[in-house]
């Protein structure tokens, strides 16, 4: 399996990253593939990258939560990044209605330039967009005509809503919401294609059931991927190798 979205830098990880990452590799995660958060997170997470060299492997972006009215700072941050070395994607980026309005047109300029990044050096984005999927898929839509590729990362809109953004050339990260009582991913899990979604968790948020309201580690990706394949009616090897040849694909092959 692949791990294609875990905070597992967090400091809720200080005391047993070897116990995490050791339970990680026996519940078959092959790579674990780490979102920046912004400036403050990034020397953490490339410590990360530094102790598990091509275990843990590290993305750079801006988190709509940390746009502020002085982003601009913090963006000219991640394109100098990128001009100095590789990374696989540029994450965790995107709209977040939930936490705070009041900067939303912000948040749009500060997904603009990271999108634009993204077509420039032919790298994915990996979107957060919390209570704002309609308002994401709009701005998506202006990059039609473009290069621009990447997740939609933890997914939890409607079936009509996923086709729409596979039709613009994105993936749909599953993660524990789709193991909620509540959590309405069964139309998407029962009809959209495999090869359509990737497999995460949000380390340490959003653990799955049963692990709900504990801290979420990697290992957890297991209950995603055999809910998935719950609701298909089929076994979970099936779920593994159509995950792990999107993530490959997106992460990898796009070089």
């Amino acid at each position: 399996m692949i791990e294609t979205h875990a905070h597992i830098y967090s400091d809720q990880f200080k005391e047993d990253i070897d116990e995490v990452i050791d339970k990680a590799k026996e519940s078959g995660v092959e790579r674990i593939y780490m979102p920046n958060i912004d400036s403050g997170s990034i020397d953490a997470m490339l410590e990360m990258e530094h102790l598990y060299p091509g275990y843990c492997i590290p993305m750079i972006g801006l988190h709509p939560c940390s746009v502020k009215a002085d982003f601009e700072k913090e963006l000219y941050i991640v394109e100098d990044w990128l001009s100095k070395r590789d990374f696989v994607a540029i994450g965790e980026m995107g709209t977040d209605l939930y936490w705070d309005k009041t900067l939303f047109e912000q948040q749009k300029e500060a997904f603009k330039i990271q999108s634009d990044l993204a077509v420039r050096y032919e790298k994915p984005i990996v979107i957060h967009c919390r209570e704002s999927m309609e308002e994401t898929i709009t701005l998506l839509e202006s990059y039609r005509n473009t290069s621009l590729f990447g997740i939609v990362h933890c997914f939890s809109g409607s079936e009509e809503q996923a086709r729409r953004i596979i039709d613009l050339g994105f993936k749909l990260g599953i993660g524990g919401v789709a193991t909620f009582k509540n959590g309405g991913l069964e139309p998407v899990m029962q009809n959209i294609s495999l090869h359509e979604m990737v497999l995460e968790t949000d380390s340490p948020y959003l653990a799955p059931v049963p692990y709900r309201g504990k801290r979420n580690e990697p290992a957890y990706i297991r209950q995603v991927a055999q809910k998935i394949a719950d609701e298909r009616n089929i076994d979970i090897s099936e779920v593994i190798e159509a995950t792990t040849d999107t993530a490959m694909c997106i992460f990898e092959n796009n070089k």
